[in-house]
């Protein structure tokens, strides 16, 4: 059975009255910025904290096992957390879910002193399962709240503002750690300054409406339905694994967080010293913000088409990631795990510096281009709330478990030019299957109007 007496059901509350202005509270516009800001506070800080490399400390083995840990309960969690969230509402499923990332942060603040990994492990482990209920509440709300022909563009709204968490982020440890250049840790006021603003997102989350009471500019509920129950999540959970649509999403769910193993731990944390990688980060979460906006505008704006839209989109994405990992091919090639660099870069360090830190600076803009084209594809399968939180679920945890891997895969000391190439050709499987997805699956905006309170026919 779901929740019945909630503060966001009808009967627990009163309805928020519809007007027109975007800036109403109950509006698209206003729930997926607000969204935006919770993550800018909770993942957006753990990715700062992740993109220093071994979690700030000079030994990346407890943060590669804590993240192993994560990604393994975020694997099952990010699959239920669709289901979960359609029976407990946002409000609920968000608050378990952000609490867990000041535990995380408490860990390696605790890990500082102790040199104990069996705490980060733990905490990295209820980390996941909270990290599945938040982004399959955020997925839910970013890909159904849009009129489904502005999708790209809300998703890239949200994607600049949960980035710029990673911009401010990157901050935190490259003014606290300025003048500590032979560093190899962090200091305490690095993590208690994440602890503080994943405190602040966990208190924001409760600011976000049940998508009931969510009505977009045409008067039109995300989701006609209050809750859900356990049965009715547990049935159309075990669907998706035989949706021919959800399998031809599997390698793009896979590569899509593999890549950060390789990209924060052998990149940042091997080439540059640990200010420096502070400020790198500043930027790779920045470039983020110019993907998501480019590729956002791409898909709702380049042909009348929304299969048109798509293509180009997954044709611009795969030609830009061929070039990106190519650059990433000639530069791992200086260096190897028993070969490493004798000096790390100091962003100071003029042309030395420069060449890595755009081979950086790229792999975040990569990032966001290819995770926003994968939500807009997912996005344009449905518009309803409820279907759309299962399939993001399911894509979140096929995402996670990839990352599980991806983790251990590093903490085994696989060779680096090893790990560059299979996210390579993991990325670039990705682009044909989500081709045909798009000419199977998608219907054209002439197809859908006026239905944008409804899933897709032939789809949901």
């Amino acid at each position: 059975m779901g929740l019945q007496g909630d503060e966001e059901t009808a009967k627990g509350s009163e309805e928020i009255p519809f007007r027109r202005s975007v800036f109403r509270y109950n509006s698209p516009l206003v729930q997926v910025a607000l969204i935006g800001f919770v993550c800018f506070c909770c993942p957006g800080m753990f990715n700062a904290l992740s993109g220093m490399g071994g979690g700030g400390q000079v030994n990346p083995t407890a943060a590669n096992n804590a993240n192993t840990a994560l990604y393994t309960t975020f694997a099952v969690f990010g699959i239920l957390g669709g289901g979960i969230y359609n029976i407990l509402g946002p409000k609920l499923t968000l608050v378990c879910g952000c609490s867990t990332y000041v535990l995380y942060a408490g860990s390696f603040l605790y890990y500082n002193h102790y040199q104990h990994q069996a705490f980060a492990i733990v905490a990295g482990g209820i980390l996941g399962i909270g990290a599945g209920l938040l982004w399959a509440s955020q997925g839910a709300i970013m890909t159904s709240y849009p009129p489904h022909n502005r999708k790209g563009i809300y998703i890239s709204l949200f994607w600049s503002i949960f980035n710029m968490g990673g911009v401010v982020g990157g901050l935190i440890p490259f003014a606290m750690n300025y003048h500590r250049t032979d560093a190899q840790s962090v200091n305490d006021g690095t993590y208690i300054g994440f602890m503080i603003f994943m405190t602040v997102g966990t208190v924001l989350s409760l600011s976000i409406l049940h998508p009931s009471r969510v009505v977009r500019d045409d008067g039109s509920h995300c989701t006609n339905l209050k809750y859900s129950s356990v049965s009715v999540e547990a049935a159309e959970i075990l669907k998706l694994f035989l949706d021919w649509r959800m399998l031809l999403l599997v390698p793009a769910s896979w590569a899509s967080n593999f890549f950060y193993s390789y990209q924060f731990t052998n990149v940042n944390g091997q080439l540059f010293n640990l200010r420096t990688r502070g400020f790198n980060n500043i930027f790779y979460w920045g470039a983020q913000m110019i993907g998501s906006v480019v590729i956002g505008y791409v898909m709702d704006f380049s042909f009348k088409s929304r299969r048109a839209r798509g293509l180009l989109g997954i044709g611009i994405v795969a030609v830009l990631g061929t070039a990106i990992w190519g650059g990433g091919l000639a530069k791992q090639l200086d260096y190897r795990r028993d070969h490493l660099p004798t000096e790390k870069l100091d962003f100071k360090g003029g042309r030395n510096f420069a060449g890595p830190f755009v081979l950086y600076f790229s792999y975040g803009l990569l990032d966001a281009m290819f995770q926003s084209m994968v939500y807009w594809v997912i996005g344009a399968l449905a518009d309803d709330s409820e279907v759309l939180s299962r399939y993001v679920g399911f894509y979140k945890g096929v995402q996670s478990a990839g990352g599980a891997v991806a983790w251990q895969i590093d903490a085994h000391n696989v060779p680096f030019l090893n790990e560059l190439i299979t996210n390579w050709v993991l990325t670039t499987i990705s682009y044909p299957l989500l081709v045909i997805l798009i000419l199977r699956a998608v219907k054209d905006d002439i197809e859908t109007d006026g239905k944008d309170n409804v899933a897709l026919p032939g789809i949901h």
